[in-house]
């Protein structure tokens, strides 16, 4: 990371100094008359959304919760790949990565053939096939995860806080109200003041409030789709067993007691078991049922056998009916009015799809969900953007969770269904774990061509970078000190855009090379969108930030020769900043030119987005194309 560019500050570089005068302004009451964004729900997808937020200041944020604080436990614990590489934008990946249950291999358990009423392990796969990231797989509980996003918005310069006891009863958008159409009706949970309601005015509405979510319910909002009628039980343990895969993710398929899942947790003694309970019949609820942990823990002992299951402590249960729901819009346009009417509201989350937690996306998807909106609402609240930027939210997003609920619903039956297979064959639920492997990393996400997704003509100079699909990252050097690291963790969450120049054959510092037309273009072209898209006093990288990487080895180049602009004065002081260029990591098998299918003799440009998904593909010498495309995204101070 890099600090100290217009001073030196001792202390901790993630903690920001406070905004001197933040947006929000509060009442009396604590609470504000009118806001920029207002986010019901702490959950997941609500707390990514405002730690991005959080670090503009001038944008006012609100995001309220009905509870009484923050969550402690239970909910989710899978993080998958992708979200552990959103995490390396926010910055506190490897803290997850220190803490987490790491999955590396995954169990799968069968009936034995001579004794049907014990169980036998009948195959197992690496968790997650080599190459799909440099991330791992965890599990961890829900509620750190959101520690980690409150610190986020705790040491931002807005000094956010969520506003707990408070829920959204109503809203109502109001297009004749001005700059704040959104009339958000809140009203107080808490004892002693429970059913007080206030009104505050919004910009725009996130609601990320859950499946019963007002939000959504509010804009016309209704979840489809359908139940498996099947009660399971999950629950967080302190047990002692004698199960020899108690440490690994197992899948267990028992002959007559049902089905269960094992996933070890963080700490190396916590363990959360899946357990298949019921069927239930077409109109029941799992509640009227009468379940409870007794329940769990006794059948989750029954399909252990012939080991055993000593439960200690409970820290954490439910029971819950398997849904696959997915809701009509993501957002409070009606489907008639797309082309003349700009969205005011979203939904997030649970608060537009449900499914099962077997395939560990739950928590993933949601915050996939406002990753993708957050920065999209800074670049229009800042004049980043055209407004109709946010309309790309809902079509984007709503066929990422159209995959989802696809998947989760084959998944969720062939977890719960009986055994199948000859003794000696591969499970059929191992064989549809492989194969979906890459869809439960979080990986098949591919957005379709848009206006910030380009056209696919020049793919094959970089056919690793896929165009739609998140940015694949490969590891690299740093030319100005020899650095090895991973070139796609110095995108950073927020609004900027990256500008990944690969350098093709030959000097790439020689006059007249395409790296060096390039950099002057961007630097001295007044149509450059270095240029076009910053304002007056900002660095030059402040919208779009160009780096290069080089084919050569970090001893072949010297930074000294590199063009101008890939060695920018930037700050109030103009310090140099050495840490634009880069070169292949020439260890055996590391070369990024090879990884990822570039094109070594003319190189390439790759876009990529705040939210790190490759926008396009360009050769190096399309500027009239790359100018283009920004033209048609950002707005001219």
């Amino acid at each position: 990371m890099q600090y100290h560019l217009n001073g030196f500050r001792p202390g901790d570089p993630d903690i920001f100094p406070p905004a001197p005068d933040p947006a929000r302004r509060n009442g009396p009451d604590g609470l504000p008359e009118k806001v920029d964004v207002l986010i019901a729900g702490c959950g997941p997808a609500g707390l990514c959304l405002a730690a991005q937020l959080a670090r503009f200041p001038e944008i006012a944020t609100m995001i309220v919760e009905p509870k009484p604080g923050p969550m402690e436990k239970g909910q989710a614990d899978g993080i998958n790949l992708r979200s552990m590489e959103m995490f390396q934008a926010f910055g506190f990946a490897d803290r997850i990565k220190r803490e987490s249950c790491w999955v590396n291999e995954t169990t799968f358990w069968l009936p034995d053939p001579a004794r049907p009423d014990r169980i036998m392990r009948a195959g197992r796969v690496q968790d997650v096939e080599d190459g799909l990231s440099e991330m791992p797989h965890v599990l961890l509980n829900q509620a750190r995860v959101h520690d980690m996003f409150l610190e986020v918005m705790r040491n931002a310069p807005s000094r956010l806080e969520p506003d707990y006891g408070l829920a959204v009863a109503d809203l109502r958008v109001e297009p004749e109200a001005g700059d704040h159409p959104v009339s958000v009706t809140l009203e107080r949970c808490l004892p002693g003041s429970s059913g007080e309601r206030r009104i505050v005015r919004a910009r725009y509405v996130v609601g990320c409030d859950g499946a019963h979510s007002t939000v959504r319910r509010a804009i016309g909002g209704t979840l489809h789709g359908d139940a498996a009628h099947q009660a399971w039980g999950v629950m967080d343990v302190l047990a002692v067993t004698d199960f020899p895969d108690i440490r690994m993710k197992s899948i267990i398929q028992s002959a007559r007691e049902g089905n269960m899942l094992v996933l070890p947790r963080e700490g190396g003694y916590l363990v959360r078991l899946y357990v298949e309970l019921d069927k239930l019949h077409e109109n029941e609820r799992v509640s009227e049922r009468g379940l409870g942990v007794e329940d769990i823990i006794a059948r989750a002992g029954r399909i252990l056998r012939p080991w055993s299951l000593d439960v200690k402590e409970v820290v954490w249960w439910s029971i819950y009916e398997i849904g696959h729901r997915l809701t009509d819009r993501f957002d409070d346009v009606p489907e008639g009015e797309v082309a003349s009417r700009l969205p005011r509201v979203f939904t997030a989350g649970d608060a537009c799809h449900t499914h099962s937690p077997k395939a560990g996306q739950g928590m993933n998807v949601s915050m996939g969900d406002t990753f993708n909106l957050g920065w999209k609402l800074i670049s229009v609240l800042t004049g980043r953007a055209r407004p109709e930027l946010l309309r790309s939210y809902s079509a984007e997003r709503r066929a990422a969770a159209q995959a989802l609920i696809d998947y989760d619903h084959a998944w969720a039956r062939l977890v719960s269904a009986p055994p199948e297979g000859e003794a000696g064959e591969m499970p059929a639920v191992q064989r549809q774990f492989i194969a979906g492997g890459r869809f439960t990393a979080g990986l098949t996400v591919k957005y379709a061509r848009s206006s910030i997704i380009g056209a696919p003509d020049w793919q094959g100079l970089a056919e690793g970078f896929e165009i739609g699909a998140r940015f694949h990252s490969a590891p690299v050097v740093r030319l100005a000190d020899a650095r090895p690291m991973h070139l796609g963790h110095v995108v950073e969450t927020g609004v900027k855009w990256y500008l990944f120049a690969f350098a093709g054959a030959g000097d790439p510092f020689a006059p007249g090379s395409p790296l060096v037309r390039l950099c002057d273009r961007l630097e001295n072209d007044p149509r450059s969108p270095l240029r076009l898209f910053r304002r007056p006093g900002e660095d030059i990288d402040a919208m779009i930030d160009l780096r290069a990487v080089c084919q050569q080895g970090f001893r072949e180049l010297e930074i000294s020769a590199a063009p101008p602009l890939l060695r920018p004065a930037k700050g109030r002081y103009g310090l140099i900043d050495h840490e634009k260029l880069f070169c292949a990591d020439l260890a055996g098998g590391r070369d990024i030119f090879d990884m990822r299918g570039i094109d070594r003799e003319r190189g390439c440009m790759v876009i990529v987005r705040p939210d790190q998904h490759v926008a396009h593909v360009l050769p190096m010498e399309a500027h009239e194309e790359l100018a283009a495309f920004f033209g048609a995204i950002l707005r001219v101070p």
